[in-house]
C-alpha cells in the first residue's frame, strides 16, 4: 500500500540532506512532491535552482510526479509562494515539512547580531510563514499535517549554537501550538529530531579527537534513515499521532519527552529569598539538570 497516495507534500530545503531523501521517499509512496530549495550555502549565502531540480529529476525518473521551487522560507511573501506552487501544480496541498535550514555556529559571547538573526529567520521564521501560509487551506479542508524538523541541540544543548538551539527550540512549541489550535480542523503538527550526516553537520568543528569520534559516529547514519517516519507521520494511518517529538538515530526512533513539573516544595506561608536558599533549592536539586549535551544524552554507538 501506497502510504501517501496521491498526497500533495512540500518538503523544503529538500535540494540535498534529509530534505532530498524525504521527498524522494513521499513520491515513491504516492504522493505529489513540491521540492523547495533555493540552493544556498550551509551557511545561507547563494542561489542554485539545480538542487531542487535536480531531486525533481530523480522522481521522475521512478515515474515520481514532483515540481521544483526555489522561493526562500525566511520571507512571508516567498514562502507563501513556495504553498502557491503546490497549488497550481496539483491543486491542493496536504502535507508541510518544514526542514529548511542554515548554521551560524558561534560561541555565544562571540555571536553577532546577523549570525543569530539569519539562523532564526530560516529555522524558527521559515517554519512558521510556510506553516502559515497552508494553514487556511488545512482549514478549509478539514485535513492536513506538518512534520517540523527540531534538533537536540534545542531539546538537549550543544556548544556554539545558541541561535540553532534557540531557533529548534521554538520549532517544537511552535509544532505543539499548531496541534492544539488546529486540532478541531484534523490538522495534525509533529516534530522529529534527525540524527544524519548531512552538509550542515559536516561543517561543525572538530577541536578534539572525542568530537571527531562524535562525528565520525554520526557518519553511519544517513538521510534516508529519516525519511520513513516522516513519509508515516504524512499519512493517514498516523492521524491520532498530535503534538509529538520524535527522534531518529539511526535504526533506533525515540518518543522525546516534553517539559512537565518534576517534583515541587511548598510553605504554607509564602517564601523569602532566604528560605529559598535554605529550603527549596536544598530540596529540588536532586533533580536539578546536568550541562549535558546531545553527545552525552545519546552516548552509546548506532545500531
Amino acid at each position: 500500500m501506497s502510504m501517501v497516495l496521491d498526497k500533495v507534500v512540500v518538503v523544503t530545503g529538500a535540494g540535498g540532506g534529509i530534505g532530498r531523501d524525504v521527498a524522494l521517499a513521499m513520491a515513491r509512496e504516492g504522493a505529489m512532491v513540491v521540492v523547495n530549495d533555493i540552493g544556498s550555502s550551509v551557511s545561507g549565502e547563494g542561489e542554485d535552482t539545480g538542487p531542487a531540480q535536480s531531486v525533481v529529476n530523480e522522481i521522475k525518473v521512478f515515474g515520481g510526479q514532483a515540481v521544483a521551487n526555489t522561493d526562500s522560507v525566511s520571507e512571508l511573501a516567498s514562502a507563501g509562494s513556495i504553498v502557491q506552487t503546490a497549488l497550481e501544480a496539483f491543486g491542493r496541498i496536504d502535507v508541510v515539512v518544514n526542514n529548511a535550514g542554515i548554521l551560524r555556529d558561534r560561541f555565544f559571547h562571540k555571536m553577532s547580531p546577523e549570525e543569530w538573526d539569519a539562523v532564526i529567520k530560516v529555522h524558527l521564521y521559515g517554519s512558521f510563514y510556510v506553516s502559515r501560509a497552508a494553514a487556511p487551506h488545512f482549514k478549509e479542508q478539514e485535513s492536513g499535517c506538518y512534520v517540523h524538523m527540531t534538533s537536540m541541540s534545542g531539546l538537549v544543548g550543544n556548544y556554539g549554537q545558541a541561535n540553532y538551539a534557540a531557533a529548534k527550540l521554538g520549532i517544537a512549541a511552535l509544532s505543539k501550538s499548531i496541534a492544539l489550535d488546529m486540532q478541531k480542523f484534523n490538522v495534525r503538527s509533529n516534530c522529529i529530531s534527525p540524527f544524519a550526516w548531512s552538509r550542515m553537520i559536516g561543517s561543525i568543528p572538530t577541536d578534539s579527537p572525542e568530537e571527531q569520534a562524535r562525528l565520525d559516529r554520526l557518519k553511519q547514519m544517513t538521510p534516508a534513515k529519516i525519511a520513513p517516519l516522516a513519509v508515516c507521520l504524512a499519512s493517514d494511518v498516523a492521524k491520532e499521532v498530535n503534538g509529538q517529538i520524535f527522534a531518529v538515530r539511526n535504526n533506533e526512533i525515540f518518543l522525546m519527552n516534553q517539559p512537565r513539573p518534576l517534583r515541587s516544595v511548598h510553605r504554607s506561608d509564602g517564601w523569602t529569598p532566604q528560605t529559598v536558599a535554605a529550603h527549596a533549592l536544598p530540596a529540588l536539586k536532586a533533580s536539578f539538570y546536568d550541562l549535558d549535551r546531545s553527545g552525552d544524552v545519546f552516548c552509546w554507538d548506532p545500531v
